[in-house]
């Protein structure tokens, strides 16, 4: 399982309190038991001073990367921004694809910045809060007399009622929400609670005893009590019943109230104990203590008691006992399943029972010793370990329910979503218009498409007959008609109009070439804008791309080496692959995880066309006989014709009159191809070896059923996957391949596979085994045969674009363009300044999707061109560019005298790397999670400042090394 836990119970005001301490103790043991589950945490960017502190507690337990930071707008206070702050903060957990979400306290931001929420904007993840009491909602006439409180705390207990899951910290709690909010039983679980290790049986030292006493006016032995002062803590109760002790044994006494206390109350308070006939010496009213100071009070204290009317848990009483304080409560709420004991408990609404359990405690030894004793024992039933292992449990049984509940299946609906899918189709020439006309008529089963296409002329019948075949431009004017888009994009010029649809209405991508270098560099010369193809160049490879670019006279090396396509891959609802290799390339070109969540679905070829081979065979004038070796598509160096040749040459099949190597497709326009063709007619094969040019559909089916064996070679590929390979399979032929590319996870008993740095000899021996052995070679076409029948048929693919397709568009309802609906639907009359809020804190909490992440040096403080320094800030950059690991980028940053945002330094460093900057410019930054930065060290006088702006990069989740400068660019040791 995912687990996220939304933290912010211990960023809030709740961070000292009992709350904070129980929120991050509980995460911490949850992580150090995770398992098999993985673990995010989430903290609210607003409350930046406990971002740090955060990270640093979980170092050793989580990764780095676990700890994720959103940012809202601060407007906590503003109806116009807290609502949208509370989809933002939820578009963002749904964002990190959690199982579940644990919220450590939703009870919170009534006077913080803290957001928490329900189902204002998912209703889809399951969400598990934290329940410690319902104390407000059950004593309403005391606690909720304030309208404006009363309203912000009946809305949280609203949206309470909309969780999947509780996690009671006591038995008590966990009674309260099945009975006053009607939760079944079996959705809250009693988790139970511990306390902090630093509280131990100590040795306090006589001088430390001294100090601490007359620091606090503790003159005798003393009777504690420790928690808050509010009425249902039944303090006053306390007093008067500590006054109604024997006189011999109160003056022997003190009561000691450990806690903060306000003015007002601490006047009170003593006009309880004037009235109660104490003096002044017997009450104690400590205030605040530290930590120390409060566990060496319970360890002093002869006696601590806990009086109060209603707890969540009660948990000074368990701090009590793992110090060794005899212990005595309340017998209300959850108090009897902390103390464990019923005598040492009492009637909370009766003075009188308290006095007598307390002249108990004083006055009998025996008592005391035993009741020590057993709160020895009584605390080591309470540990966070066992929480963390119970509240894991309850996610596991929680995800458990969810799986096995029933589902709909997209296939079911009553109505089929209307679907634009953008496609060539036939007759042009591209292997992805073929792809679409197989595709479609299966796919029509689940939508009711049109398909957008960027030509004049279709001769698709089968296209025609299920779906409406529409213009872009129709498409533009009616693109809110449609529920699903979806663009089959390849590196042709057949796409060339997709890219600026794609990037205004985004929909899902069939990505069926990885490199889209061939297509971009087209648009960019034929329309006259290089600075197109460097900004393409730059988005998705950074300046060591441009470097390249620069050195190179020839653009043809560059649109090889570069895929350029990370706008298309980054800007969709969905991307769909049909190969292994892709997944591994987006790897590759931009960092571990990049494909995560890609859907890979095969490469669907159609059934056959009914044709006989001897039939087809007539049909092109080839003898029954003939033994015929096919090679299909365009004669190409990336298709390795020439090396075919070579060793057709080599082999005996050369020398047997009866066989013929046919290459289908077109010759290549340039010198390879006059090459290739000189070739052929310098061995005299030219009876024998034939290029046969473009070939029709129907040549290319006739050949396939004609052919005994074909040859489908590759290097370099772009990530493509070869519908040739699979026609041939289709159609039962032994097919030789080399493992390059996607070609390498063809499944083994299905094709011939040579490796794929091949040598001519394995070549030659591929076909002559071929040639040689009938039985293998018709074996090897009937399993090429059946794998394509079972797992490429246009109908299982078809599914699985139906269901991938809802999944991504499930997601989208809980994404980023929903969240954007519903916080406009919400902020209808907000005014400018909190719109502007609301969008800052957006593009914080949810940056563009980045090509890698980021090694990003801070130049704010470094030399300016001219200046001493210069020259080496060259090199230094140089070097950085040439030492960051695949997966990384480098870039510069500042920030600029009269801009309090950072922003990159992009003209800067193309100064420095003497580029041209035209096609760069120094956007605002963009931060991800896990992101690296480098910080010159600051003038003295921006010391401060610079700190400032540490903790604002550091809250957005980055690495941050301030000082390290020039040395962390030439140290690789220093280099993310």
């Amino acid at each position: 399982m995912r687990i996220v836990i939304d933290l912010q119970g211990a960023q809030s005001v709740s961070r000292f309190r009992g709350i904070g301490r129980y929120s991050l103790s509980l995460a911490q043991a949850m992580a150090a038991q995770a398992g098999d589950h993985e673990m995010l945490i989430a903290l609210n960017g607003a409350l930046v001073d406990s971002v740090e502190p955060l990270r640093n507690a979980f170092n050793g337990l989580l990764p780095p990367d676990s700890i994720r930071v959103w940012h809202p707008s601060g407007g906590h206070l503003s109806p116009a921004r807290r609502v949208p702050d509370e989809i933002l903060r939820e578009c963002f957990l749904a964002g990190l694809k959690p199982d579940i979400v644990h919220v450590t306290s939703l009870f919170e931001g009534m006077s913080d910045a803290a957001v928490t929420s329900i189902g204002r904007f998912s209703g889809t993840t399951p969400v598990a809060p934290t329940l410690y009491d319902l104390i407000p909602y059950i004593h309403r006439e005391k606690y909720l007399a304030d309208p404006t409180s009363a309203t912000w705390y009946l809305s949280k207990v609203d949206q309470l009622k909309r969780a999947n899951l509780l996690l009671a910290i006591s038995e008590s709690a966990r009674r309260e929400a099945i009975e006053h909010l009607e939760f079944s039983p079996d959705s809250v679980v009693n988790i139970s609670s511990a306390a902090d290790e630093r509280f131990h049986r100590i040795d306090v030292t006589p001088e430390a005893e001294r100090a601490l006493r007359g620091k606090l006016g503790l003159m005798r032995p003393f009777v504690m009590y420790t928690g808050g002062i509010d009425y249902r803590k039944n303090i006053e109760g306390l007093i008067r019943a500590f006054a109604s002790l024997p006189s011999e044994v109160r003056h022997a006494h003190q009561l000691a109230v450990v806690c903060s206390v306000t003015d007002d109350s601490r006047q009170a308070l003593q006009a309880v104990a004037r009235s109660a006939g104490l003096d002044e010496s017997e009450l104690v009213l400590t205030g605040f203590v530290s930590d120390e100071e409060l566990v060496a009070l319970y360890n002093l204290s002869t006696a601590f008691v806990f009086p109060s009317f209603h707890e969540g848990f009660g948990l000074p009483l368990l701090e009590a006992m793992h110090c060794g304080t005899p212990v005595i409560a309340a017998d209300a709420s959850s108090l009897p399943e902390v103390v464990g004991r019923s005598d040492a408990l009492f009637n909370a609404r009766s003075d009188q029972a308290m006095t007598a359990k307390m002249f108990e405690v004083l006055t009998n030894e025996a008592f005391r010793a035993d009741l020590v004793r057993h709160g020895y024992e009584q605390a080591r039933r309470f540990s966070w370990k066992e929480s963390a292992r119970r509240a894991l449990g309850a996610f596991e049984e929680s995800a458990r329910r969810v799986a096995t509940s029933e589902r709909v299946s997209v296939a079911a609906r009553a109505r089929r979503p209307r679907m634009a899918l953008l496609t060539p189709l036939p007759p042009e020439r591209s292997g992805i218009a073929t792809y679409s006309t197989e595709l479609i008529p299966e796919l029509s089963r689940f939508y009711e498409i049109d398909v957008i296409v960027a030509q004049q002329d279709v001769a698709a019948p089968q296209v025609s007959a299920c779906a409406e075949v529409r213009s872009v431009d129709w498409f533009v004017d009616h693109q809110a008609d449609y529920e699903r888009v979806v663009y089959q994009v390849g590196n042709s010029q057949f796409h060339a109009h997709m890219f600026e649809l794609m990037r205004t209405i985004p929909g899902v991508v069939v990505l069926h070439d990885f490199f889209l270098s061939g297509i971009r560099a087209h648009m960019a010369l034929s329309g006259g804008l290089p600075q197109l193809w460097m900004r393409d160049l730059f988005r998705s490879h950074g300046y060591p791309a441009l470097l390249d670019n620069s050195k190179s006279s020839d653009i043809a090396p560059m649109i090889f080496k570069y895929p350029c396509n990370f706008d298309v891959l980054g800007a969709n609802i969905g991307l769909i692959v049909h190969s292994s290799y892709a997944r591994r390339l987006g790897d590759e070109w931009y960092g571990a995880g990049t494909s995560d969540a890609w859907a890979e679905i095969p490469h669907l070829r159609a059934p056959p066309a009914k044709i006989d081979r001897d039939g087809a065979r007539r049909q092109l004038g080839i003898d029954p006989d003939d033994f015929v070796v096919c090679s299909f598509g365009h004669v190409a160096p990336t298709k390795l014709s020439a090396r075919l040749l070579e060793a057709w040459s080599a082999s005996e099949l050369s020398r047997y009159a009866k066989s013929q190597l046919v290459f289908v497709g077109e010759n290549h326009a340039g010198d390879y191809g006059v090459r290739l063709q000189h070739d052929i007619d310098n061995q005299r094969l030219g009876g024998q070896v034939t290029v046969t040019g473009w070939a029709d559909s129907d040549t290319y089916q006739a050949y396939l059923a004609a052919a005994d064996v074909a040859v489908q070679l590759r290097t370099l590929s772009r990530g493509e996957t070869s519908g040739a390979v699979y026609d041939c399979m289709n159609y039962g032929l032994a097919t030789v391949v080399n493992a390059n590319g996607a070609m390498a996870d063809l499944p083994p008993h299905g094709v011939l596979v040579l490796n794929d740095e091949f040598d001519n000899v394995e070549l030659v021996s591929a076909l002559e085994q071929l040639w040689r052995d009938e039985a293998f070679r018709k074996q090897l076409g009937r399993n090429a045969a059946n794998i394509v029948a079972e797992k490429h048929a246009p109908r299982v693919c078809a599914e699985q674009y139906c269901q991938r397709i809802e999944a991504f568009y499930e997601a989208q309802r809980d994404g980023e363009l929903a969240m954007v609906r519903e916080i406009g639907a919400h902020s209808a009359e907000a005014c400018d300044r909190d719109l502007i809020a609301i969008a800052e804190a957006a593009a914080l909490t949810f940056p563009a999707r980045l090509p890698a992440r980021q090694w990003l040096i801070d130049v704010t403080e470094a030399p300016s061109e001219g200046q001493p320094g210069w020259a080496g800030l060259s090199q230094a950059l140089h070097e950085a560019l040439s030492e960051a690991r695949p997966g990384w980028r480098v870039d510069l940053i500042q920030i600029r005298q009269g801009d309090d945002r950072y922003r990159y330094a992009r003209k800067m460093a193309a100064s420095l790397l003497k580029l041209p900057a035209d096609a760069i410019d120094d956007d605002v930054l963009e931060i991800q999670q896990g992101d690296f930065v480098t910080c010159w060290p600051a003038q003295a006088e921006r010391d401060a400042l610079q700190r400032e702006r540490v903790n604002g990069l550091r809250a957005r989740g980055a690495l941050v090394d301030v000082g390290a400068g020039i040395a962390a660019l030439r140290n690789p040791n220093l280099a993310p």
